[in-house]
């Protein structure tokens, strides 16, 4: 079947790809919680409140549609989902203590509710509960693939501080971090579900690579959607506020002339709270083709990404792994 025709034909939704996968899906919520368990009331409750913000289940979706191309999902590829389910929400509490953050996805953060010490002793927590997960199991060809991506998302953070202070970003340099910071973690996704489910080292590293690829254009998108990307609605500037430099602007910056990239600097720098020079910088990238070159990148990669899953497999849930990947870069949000 054509992957593109059966996109186009259907308004496909996220219930419609999670539906080859829905029974794994709704034991992993079970598996997730377990793999939290804590004797402590305090880690529990909170623990509870982890699972009850969950979002997507993007990631265990990836997990599970990897391995579906290759064999059934069994009990390694339940414990691999949420090995990387526990190991990515610790990276995401240490990071809103690092960011000051007092939300996610809506919800107040751990750090908000129980102050920073607790939150990073939590990220500890569930850091360790995905450690002993997989060596308990003796799972530890996937204990290094997530690892490893843990390591490279760390690196990510701390070359995107590095490397933006003066802001004067390359591109090669923006793909290097957003390809560790973000795609990293999709990357081991489809990994690890193609390993448990007994794929070899050469396949497992080629889903590896589609894995990273998504994750460039995932981040890519919401790159993106920080300008408005398709008229879905206001753009929200936060980027440029956080002083976080994205193609969109990187684009613009190098093709502008000498006194309106100062200006757009100076705003970044020292205007960043001021709503009216930010608009003024978000229209200026609009119209001078910086959400177009973004928006061409990110079809490119994503088109790169859907080539390295046909070559790897023409199972038919190849299919719903490739629209899934559509989905990424075609959400609203």
């Amino acid at each position: 079947m054509n992957d593109r025709k059966y996109i186009a034909d259907l308004l496909i939704t996220i219930e419609q790809i999670k539906q080859p996968v829905q029974s794994e899906l709704l034991q992993f919520e079970s598996h997730f919680r377990e793999a939290m368990r804590s004797k402590v009331p305090l880690l529990d409750t909170i623990m509870t409140y982890i699972v009850k913000r969950k979002g997507k289940q993007i990631r265990p979706l990836f997990v599970f549609l990897s391995a579906k191309l290759f064999s059934d999902v069994n009990p390694s590829t339940h414990r691999a989902a949420s090995l990387v389910e526990l190991l990515h929400t610790a990276t995401l509490v240490h990071d809103d203590v690092v960011d000051d953050s007092n939300e996610r996805r809506g919800f107040f953060s751990i750090n908000a509710l129980w102050k920073n010490k607790i939150a990073v002793l939590v990220g500890d927590y569930l850091l360790s509960r995905g450690l002993l997960l997989s060596v308990k199991n003796k799972d530890y060809h996937l204990l290094e693939i997530v690892t490893k991506a843990v390591e490279e998302m760390s690196e990510g953070e701390l070359l995107q501080i590095e490397k933006t202070r003066n802001l004067n970003l390359s591109e090669d340099i923006y793909y290097d971090i957003i390809r560790k910071k973000t795609a990293s973690l999709i990357a081991s996704c489809c990994a690890v579900g193609a390993a448990s489910a007994g794929a070899d080292s050469e396949t497992v590293e080629k889903m590896r690579l589609f894995g990273e690829k998504v994750g460039i254009a995932f981040q890519m998108k919401d790159d993106l959607l920080d300008y408005g990307d398709d008229d879905i609605g206001k753009p929200t500037g936060i980027d440029l506020k956080e002083k976080k430099l994205t193609l969109p602007i990187i684009y613009t910056l190098n093709n502008a002339d000498k006194a309106t990239r100062s200006r757009i600097i100076n705003t970044i720098k020292n205007h960043s709270n001021d709503k009216a020079r930010v608009r003024e910088v978000i229209d200026y990238v609009n119209k001078h083709d910086g959400i177009a070159y973004t928006r061409a990148a990110m079809t490119r990669i994503k088109d790169e990404a859907l080539q390295v899953l046909n070559d790897v497999s023409t199972s038919e849930h190849r299919t719903n792994l490739a629209a899934l990947v559509e989905y990424v870069i075609q959400r609203k949000n």
